[in-house]
């Protein structure tokens, strides 16, 4: 294998290691492996018709040329998105760190108190700047976060209103429009009716249960709202309020006017604009409403030594644990581009946030002044960042329109003819000066010339705010590069993330995130560029999207593609309301029945909700393959209403079943359409694929099978394929168009998180046909490979026909428990002493490990991997035998953090040695851990969601 090719740097064993491997679990060659594991009658026939891999360096001069193909102008478009600035300290040492963007979403509190820190950090920075009382870890963007918002409140209704049958949310009619299009999406299928109209005509009846209102509104204009929440509140209503997260920083926030909800985007706060996301969202509520919020909560607890940790509080695993009875499907956040935010804050501080703010007023004051004196009204009587003007007698919109563009600027046409400005943290004295001139030169008046900035502030006194924001120490102390890259630092030494060790997560495949993949995020071609830009300016985005669609459409065997889904739960959502749509088209709107298997995600049973579909579960069997009869019998009885089968392939348990041609048949006999998880896809790219199998929609994990990283908990990114049949009714968007005319949107952007495309476009493209295969192959074989060593003494659960699991398999650990009174969860922490992250805890199945090594691991890691787990299986064996006290051991006391092994005082009836340094390799790389097993309990029964507050300090001080 030339080293010089991409997939030998991409897989992990050498050639001749994966012979040595092959000859270790009894295969002869990797076609036979292939052939124990995957049923001939979904094997690929052909080769994928792919390029064939590209060089690293080949693909850097095709990725550049793409970047040349973007315009990136200043654009004063607003509408959500602004240009900001990425201070270079957050941009090096946290965009391109692969700890930060290498990381696992932090179920494991004590391997993940840095970004679990960073997290908290955003929270507190969204609670004082909303002047709420509690606050979520991020969402996936602005437009969903509303729903999430609309949702929220519908379950939340009181008695006597859901008893009424309350179910009219008020919308009004400046909020974005992308924020409209997804609440229209989610409404319908859950029985949401949604009025919209302008806010000062609202009248609350017994039928509505909450209202959205946007703040400042679509215009640019600051309402006042309190008059409207009292009316609302009156009448048992909610206010959910869509804010500009900076403009809080000199605006009234609505928590202090009565808001009960604030959502909204933290983009502006240093993190690229990006031709549509990944951004963070941001949730806050009221203490009241913290077991119903949406998504991640960080909060903080003790260590069973009693000192402070962090941990996700409340809704961790939510939709996996509740099913079809949880209140969202959310699965991923956007972890990373929350830290990014946070650290934002954290290196501006209060006064250099409000700083940043007042200066984009006084230059839309500024420019108001000037354009004015020119002859065009500006419409916006108060205002933030936005101003709307009317024309100037012998202006027009298209002289505006094409001097802008002469001096490469983009600025907001209404349909009206009116024109907007939103101003942003770039903006500079010479730009202003370019906005006159485009102005000035439409209304044939001469070019005023601005030589400085004044301090300026026309907003009314009654809407400015006067509470103080982000006083705790944390946004006060990092001012310096210096000290800022030492806390970046200082967090990043308490997570373990891909740099550390292998990250062993069944079903989450946490492979190589390769640099060449990840080095075109960082260039201004690609985040620079706002989403509703001409489309001629983004020719480069196109030319990759289209590429990226064509190559992933011969992967799954669809017909196309949509890239909208920003999530794997936003995907599946998508996918389900794409088969909806399907059956309305041709008269069968009775079809509401979803079958999922009983192993299944639980974002499935979630999202089938979401859409507004019944779920009924089917049984597996004791293989824990679908029992086929039992599917038969549930879609015969079911045929009138059967909307589609929800299936993972290969199975949540790690099996490629054999049935799976024949479960297909059965669904669409019946009249139904299959729908597949495209969790697992890492086990069939160039081998099989869903159009093959026999499924008609698939979402694809961008963030697990085509390299994308987890980064901490997001991005994750969800396109899904369809076939032929269904290709019509994929995501359309408000404001640009997707050459669509399906479903409204599902995401605010037009192309969802456009930006991280690149990476799974540079994966495929050096990777080719035949290095995607072999990376399939090799996935296989690691997996197999570790089921053969640990299959004594612990076992594995599941095998296919011929003894081999897929590319993920799942340890039995229950036995243990008896034995020894050793859990999984004991495992897990103890596997933190040498140096590993858990596998996936407790799923699909109680009890159990399940593990995925990808292709990506080399044999030696592998090997130190399967050396851990059996040492850890001797020290349950010296628990069995009673040489070890039952519960003062190694495992009942894990994870042993630095403070205590170098404590004066151990109490423990083993060694500080055999407590830190397991077996000798340790000692090479070890993780110190900065706390102890985390008091889970104690963190819930004491919320505490933001730092340096009062009710910390009385938290860690009981």
């Amino acid at each position: 294998m030339a080293t010089d090719k991409f997939v030998a740097r991409h897989i992990g064993p050498r050639d001749h290691e994966i012979d040595e491997m092959l000859k270790t679990i009894g295969a002869e060659s990797m076609d036979v492996l292939i052939d124990q594991t995957i049923p001939s009658n979904i094997r690929l026939k052909k080769d994928l018709r792919l390029a064939k891999g590209l060089t690293e360096r080949q693909y850097f001069r095709k990725i550049l040329d793409i970047a040349s193909k973007n315009k990136v102008y200043n654009t004063y478009i607003g509408m959500g998105y602004y240009d900001t600035i990425t201070p270079a300290v957050i941009h090096r040492n946290v965009l391109e760190n692969p700890v930060w963007y290498t990381s696992y979403t932090p179920y494991q509190a004590e391997i993940s108190q840095g970004r679990l820190e960073a997290l908290l950090n955003f929270q507190t920075v969204v609670i004082d700047l909303t002047g709420m009382e509690i606050a979520n870890a991020s969402l996936l963007d602005e437009a969903t976060a509303a729903a999430e918002a609309m949702i929220m409140m519908f379950n939340s209704r009181s008695r006597a209103m859901a008893k009424a049958g309350a179910n009219i949310l008020f919308v009004d009619e400046k909020v974005w429009p992308q924020t409209r299009a997804v609440l229209e999406t989610r409404a319908m299928p859950l029985g949401i009716e949604l009025q919209f109209g302008n806010w000062n005509h609202y009248t609350p009846t017994d039928q509505h249960f909450g209202v959205i209102v946007q703040y400042p509104n679509s215009d640019g204009n600051i309402e006042d709202y309190k008059t409207l929440v009292e009316k609302a509140h009156l009448n048992e209503c909610k206010i959910a309020v869509g804010a500009d997260l900076l403009s809080l920083a000199l605006l009234s926030p609505p928590g202090e006017w009565g808001a009960d909800i604030v959502f909204g985007s933290s983009q502006r706060f240093g993190v690229p604009m990006g031709y549509g996301g990944p951004h963070a969202a941001f949730f806050a509520a009221r203490e009241s409403a913290k077991r119903h919020l949406p998504g991640r909560i960080i909060g903080i607890t003790k260590d069973k030594n009693g000192n402070r940790a962090l941990r996700m509080a409340l809704q961790t695993r939510e939709q996996h644990i509740k099913r079809e009875r949880a209140t969202s499907n959310i699965c991923t956040a956007q972890a990373l581009l929350a830290t990014m935010a946070s650290f934002y804050a954290v290196y501006h501080g209060a006064e250099g946030i409000k700083r940043i703010a007042a200066e984009i007023h006084s230059i839309a004051s500024l420019l108001t002044q000037e354009i004015e004196k020119l002859g065009y009204q500006q419409l916006n009587e108060n205002y933030f960042d936005t101003i709307r003007f009317a024309m100037a007698p012998h202006a027009s919109v298209d002289l505006i329109e094409k001097y802008s563009l002469e001096l490469k600027m983009n600025f907001r046409y209404f349909d009206n003819g009116d024109v907007g400005i939103s101003i942003d943290e770039t903006t500079n004295l010479e730009d202003i000066n370019w906005i006159l001139e485009v102005f000035a030169r439409a209304a044939c008046n001469e070019e005023p010339e601005i030589k400085d900035i004044p301090d300026i502030c026309t907003i009314d006194g009654a809407y400015l705010r006067s509470s103080e924001y982000m006083q705790q120490e944390i946004f006060k102390r990092y001012r310096s590069e210096t000290e800022m890259v030492r806390y970046i630092k200082k967090l990043e030494r308490k997570d373990i993330s891909l740099t550390h060790s292998m990250i062993s997560l069944g079903s989450c495949t946490m492979k190589l995130n390769a640099a060449t993949e990840m080095l075109p995020l960082s260039w201004i071609e690609f985040g620079g560029i706002h989403p509703f830009v001409p489309v001629d300016q983004a020719a480069g985005y196109h030319l990759l999207f289209a590429e990226l669609k064509r190559d992933l459409a011969e992967i799954t065997g669809f017909a196309d593609i949509s890239l909208q889904p920003n999530s794997g739960a936003a995907g599946e959502y998508a996918g389900l309301m794409v088969i909806r749509a399907y059956h309305q088209s041709i008269g069968e709107q009775q079809r509401n029945v979803v079958i999922i298997p009983s192993s299944a995600h639980g974002t499935n049973p979630a999202s089938a909700v979401m859409a507004g579909m019944q779920v009924v579960v089917v049984k597996c069997d004791e293989r824990g393959n679908i029992d086929v009869k039992d599917l038969k019998e549930k879609a015969e009885k079911h045929k009138e209403t059967l909307a589609c089968l929800m299936i993972t392939y290969p199975s949540t348990h790690g099996v490629f079943e054999a049935s799976v041609v024949e479960i297909c048949e059965i669904i669409h006999t019946n009249g139904g359409q299959v729908y597949m998880d495209g969790a697992n896809m890492n086990a069939q790219v160039g081998l099989t694929n869903p159009g093959l199998i026999g499924a008609d929609v698939c979402h694809l994990n961008l963030h697990k099978t085509f390299a994308i990283p987890h980064g901490g908990g997001g991005p994750g990114v969800g396109p899904i394929g369809v076939a032929k049949h269904l290709v019509d009714f994929l995501p359309t968007h408000p404001v640009v168009q997707t050459g669509r005319k399906g479903i409204s949107a599902v995401a605010a952007a037009p192309w969802g998180s456009a930006s991280v495309m690149p990476i799974t476009y540079g994966y495929i493209k050096m990777l080719g046909s035949d290095g995607l295969t072999k990376s399939t192959e090799v996935a296989i074989l690691n997996a197999n490979y570790l089921a053969h060593h640990l299959k004594e003494g612990y076992g594995i659960l599941y095998t296919g026909e011929k003894g081999r699991v897929a590319h993920e398999l799942i340890l039995e650990c229950r036995h243990l428990k008896a034995s020894a009174g050793i859990s999984e969860l004991d495992i897990a922490k103890r596997l933190m002493d040498y140096g590993f992250h858990a596998p996936t805890l407790s799923f699909p199945v109680h009890g159990t490990l399940m593990i995925e090594p990808t292709e990506s691991e080399s044999l030696q890691e592998l090997d130190r991997f399967i050396e851990a787990l059996k040492e850890i299986y001797k020290e349950i064996k010296e628990i069995e035998s009673g040489d070890v006290d039952r519960e003062d051991n190694v495992l009942k006391n894990a994870p042993h953090p630095d403070y205590s092994v170098v404590s004066d005082t151990w109490s423990h009836s083993y060694g500080r040695e055999k407590a830190a340094f397991p077996l000798e390799w340790v000692r090479d790389n070890k993780f110190w851990l900065s706390v102890a097993r985390v008091d889970d309990a104690f963190g819930d029964r004491n919320l505490i969601c933001a730092c340096g507050t009062p009710e910390e300090y009385e938290l860690l001080n009981k």
